[in-house]
């Protein structure tokens, strides 16, 4: 018995050992306020600049761009909503700067396929899976409902900043980022060059609403 069991938990070790250490070495990502974005109405529900964290591509990754929607469920009513006017989820007041890991680490052994890709994680805060767009705000609760806008926004700094030329590019998400993935999936694809290679990831983005 232990001399399969020791193997294995020397193993299950090198890899929790392994993870620490890419996790100890990676740094803090680039944090965009897209402040030009809320002269366009593209806000939070608090009504503040929506965010993303950009780390730029190089070598053979630098025509390659990987989005990810960040995920964090949804407010279903304005007294959900306006909680989350006080934290993250609805306001870039709250959100601090992050690294990145998993298909967005910047690690080749841990993320041999997109380490030197483009990488962006679109900050969630809007509570509708980034599908919002209402023009009125009540004077009561002040809430800004347009997802839909801040994804636009985002995006298009994105293509200015050259995904315009992406050869490669995915669009991704987890949970009410993953929902977006697919809502938004084919705009994504025209908005790139016909000849780009796009395809589009949901992780845990199909749910029902009961």
């Amino acid at each position: 018995m232990m001399a399969f069991g020791l193997p294995r938990a020397a193993a299950v070790v090198t890899l929790v050992l392994g993870l620490a250490a890419a996790s100890a070495m990676a740094d803090d990502v680039e944090m965009v306020f897209l402040k030009s974005a809320v002269a366009k109405g593209a806000v939070c529900l608090d009504g503040s600049a929506p965010v993303y964290h950009f780390s730029p591509g190089s070598g053979t990754g630098a025509n390659n761009w990987i989005v990810h929607m960040e995920g964090g469920g949804w407010c279903k009513t304005p007294e959900e909503c306006v909680i989350r006017k006080g934290n993250f989820r609805g306001s870039s007041k709250f959100m601090k700067p992050l690294s990145f890991s998993g298909i967005l680490g910047g690690n080749q052994q841990f993320n041999p396929d997109f380490y030197n890709w483009n990488r962006v994680k679109v900050r969630y805060c809007d509570g509708s899976s980034f599908t919002g767009d209402v023009e009125e705000v009540d004077s009561k609760t002040n809430l800004h409902f347009r997802g839909a806008r801040v994804w636009d926004a985002i995006i298009e700094d994105l293509l200015n900043k050259g995904m315009s030329k992406a050869k490669s590019a995915i669009l991704s998400g987890c949970s009410a980022g993953g929902l977006a993935a697919v809502l938004h999936c084919d705009k994504f694809k025209d908005l790139l060059p016909p000849s780009a290679f796009v395809k589009c990831v949901s992780d845990a983005g199909y749910f029902i609403d009961g």
